[in-house]
């Protein structure tokens, strides 16, 4: 359903959607968006804010531009030092462009206001209590958001206000927050949001989780660090350091006593490394001292000769199996 048509300044966004009911604070620097600005300040102070298709196009013009956005008033304007326009919006309603045109350097188009539409049903009712609980854990979830937003939500009563306010306040892709502007229907809308929300919710519940194990692997790890320091300083003060070497120091004079091969003597060299880089009390650090034991074990460079004696292998052959 629409109203009648009005004709309205455009005010360009690059990488935010506005919704009704919402006042944000916006950035305006480019030739255009100053003109309408300028433009809107002088009469009713109402404008048209569409978002880009693209948020890298520094010039839009009409094709650039999605035509389904959100007809706001300009509370505050205040220029900066810099040359560029700090302002506040509050979106009033959605509308469509149904027509675009330069005008003194700016766009121009006439713009057709959108009606919600939708009943307030039981289920427009339910949904509405299950996007209020939702937006709760996001909240927790999602340390960005203030607290108190949560409060302003819970408070509202009108189900279009509620989608829209909960849809500003995801953390979904520019494309998605447009998809939801453009859906009128309320329990349509709602529905939507709560999709998109619960997505979120199941995404930061596994970033939670990845922080939650990486943090306690650190912690694992900065624990057994400072443990091994507190021990070698308790040695120091003992003076039992240079009296009672490692288990590395001993492997480290095993590997160096052993006629090792030069492949082996690599390979050992780069756990023994490795090894003096551990915690002792790791069970890494028990596999390679291990590994070492047993390589240094080999009787490397050591020969028997081999006695060959066929009569005396099938008699204790024969006695065994026979």
């Amino acid at each position: 359903m629409t109203d009648t048509a009005e004709i309205l300044p455009v005010l360009p966004l690059r990488d935010i959607v506005v919704f009704p009911h919402m006042i944000v604070p916006l950035f305006a620097g480019r030739e255009k968006s100053v003109k309408a600005l300028e433009q809107v300040m002088g009469k009713d102070k109402r404008i048209f804010l569409l978002t880009q298709l693209d948020p890298g196009t520094d010039d839009p013009a009409a094709e650039d531009l999605h035509h389904f956005g959100c007809i706001a008033k300009v509370l505050q304007l205040l220029k900066l030092p810099d040359g560029t326009l700090k302002v506040l919006v509050e979106g009033e309603g959605r509308g469509r462009a149904t027509g675009f045109e330069m005008v003194d350097g700016y766009i121009q188009v006439s713009v057709e206001a959108i009606a919600v539409t939708g009943d307030n049903t039981d289920e427009t009712t339910a949904m509405m209590r299950s996007a209020v609980d939702g937006f709760e854990r996001y909240v927790k979830l999602n340390k960005k958001i203030p607290p108190d937003i949560v409060t302003a939500v819970r408070d509202l009563d009108n189900a279009a206000k509620l989608a829209d306010s909960i849809a500003a306040h995801l953390s979904i892709k520019l494309k998605e927050k447009q998809q939801l502007l453009e859906i009128v229907d309320v329990t349509e809308r709602l529905e939507a949001v709560l999709g998109k929300m619960e997505g979120e919710i199941s995404v930061l519940q596994v970033e939670r989780k990845i922080r939650s194990r990486v943090k306690r692997q650190m912690e694992k790890s900065q624990r057994e660090y400072y443990l091994n320091e507190q021990m070698k300083a308790i040695q120091r003060e003992l003076g039992d350091a240079a009296e009672a070497p490692t288990e590395a120091d001993e492997l480290v004079e095993k590997v160096a006593k052993t006629k090792l091969s030069k492949e082996a003597r690599t390979k050992a060299d780069a756990e023994l490394k490795k090894l003096k880089q551990m915690n002792p009390m790791s069970a890494e650090s028990t596999v390679v001292r291990n590994y070492l034991d047993w390589l240094v074990g080999i009787p490397w460079g050591k020969k028997t000769r081999a006695r060959i004696d066929l009569v005396k292998a099938k008699a204790i052959l024969d006695e065994d199996h026979y």
